[in-house]
């Protein structure tokens, strides 16, 4: 283990940590809602992240904004990510709810056991996965505009921060924040936090089960467009098979902050990121991918409720 070069670039490592931490935050956020209410895993929600970033790609290239003629001035240049924003937030949006009505509704309709949700979802996720693989012939595609600038702005203790990581985490943070007001103090959200405390108890009260589903998912599919947008703007290009490892990494950061829990998932992404970074730095980047793994089985192994471990039916403003 190379310590030297984890105390070295220990600021670097930190902010840059934060940013991909970000992003499986907003990822992970999905995971919870759905779990917090149907006590289910969503394993399809990776690819309702994947197709957010193809829709957000598509529409700047459609607008005529590729890597060879990037948008000149601010104002251009923000109205295209909003762009690309809308149309990330409302593909994923409308693919999660259709997850929702075909994978998951049939299912619930017919009292099925937790089983049949996990292979409907396993199975909608390889769906929307192949043809993605299909319309794009399993080629990466990329070839963006810089849209946000990726040069340094201004230091911090030795950091590098760039508009792109200032963008991502402030961004990330208002999603975060919108989110647990909007469970904790809205109508909506208090219908959320009943159905997920005691489902039976909240539809004799006249909450509809059916629509408070329905909301999780469509906010699941909503945060999981931003972080699309997010995500190519980090790395310049998509896959098709994109979500399957960023669908892995934010699934063990939920089940680190605590699954079921809206804060926990930003902890988890926040620290995931973290320990990623600094883990590549002390044993190299071609184990980064498996520390995200190492650190599922230990939370799984030791604290299978998380750090926080508060259902979403308990939490509170």
């Amino acid at each position: 283990m190379d310590f030297s070069e984890l105390f070295r670039n220990f600021p670097e490592l930190t902010t840059t940590g934060l940013t991909q931490g970000a992003i499986y935050a907003l990822v992970a956020l999905g995971y919870t809602l759905v779990y917090g209410v149907l006590r289910l895993i969503n394993f399809a929600h990776s690819e309702v992240f994947m197709v957010g970033t193809f829709a957000a790609m598509w529409t700047w290239n459609a607008l005529g904004f590729n890597q060879n003629l990037s948008p000149s001035g601010v104002l251009i240049s923000a109205g295209v990510l909003i762009a690309g924003l809308l149309a990330a937030v409302a593909v994923s949006s409308a693919t999660a709810v259709a997850v929702e009505l075909t994978a998951y509704r049939p299912l619930r309709k017919r009292n099925a056991p937790p089983l049949a949700f996990l292979i409907s979802a396993i199975g909608a996720s390889f769906v929307i996965m192949e043809i993605i693989g299909i319309a794009t012939d399993r080629a990466p595609y990329g070839n963006m505009p810089e849209l946000v600038s990726n040069k340094p702005l201004f230091t911090i203790l030795g950091a590098e921060i760039t508009p792109v990581q200032i963008v991502i985490v402030v961004g990330a943070l208002v999603m975060l924040v919108g989110l647990d007001w909007f469970i904790n103090n809205t109508r909506l959200g208090r219908g959320v936090r009943a159905v997920a405390q005691d489902p039976d108890s909240a539809a004799l009260m006249g909450v509809n089960k059916g629509r408070v589903i329905g909301l999780v998912f469509l906010l699941g599919g909503v945060m999981a467009g931003v972080a699309a947008v997010f995500a190519n703007l980090k790395y310049g290009f998509t896959k098709f098979n994109l979500g399957f490892l960023f669908g892995l990494k934010a699934f063990t950061a939920a089940v680190l902050g605590g699954i079921g829990n809206l804060r926990g998932a930003v902890l988890g992404g926040l620290l995931l990121g973290l320990v990623e970074n600094y883990a590549s730095a002390l044993v190299g980047t071609q184990f980064r991918d498996l520390v995200a793994f190492v650190v599922l089985i230990a939370v799984l192994m030791f604290r299978p409720t998380g750090i926080l471990g508060e259902s979403l039916g308990r939490a509170r403003a």
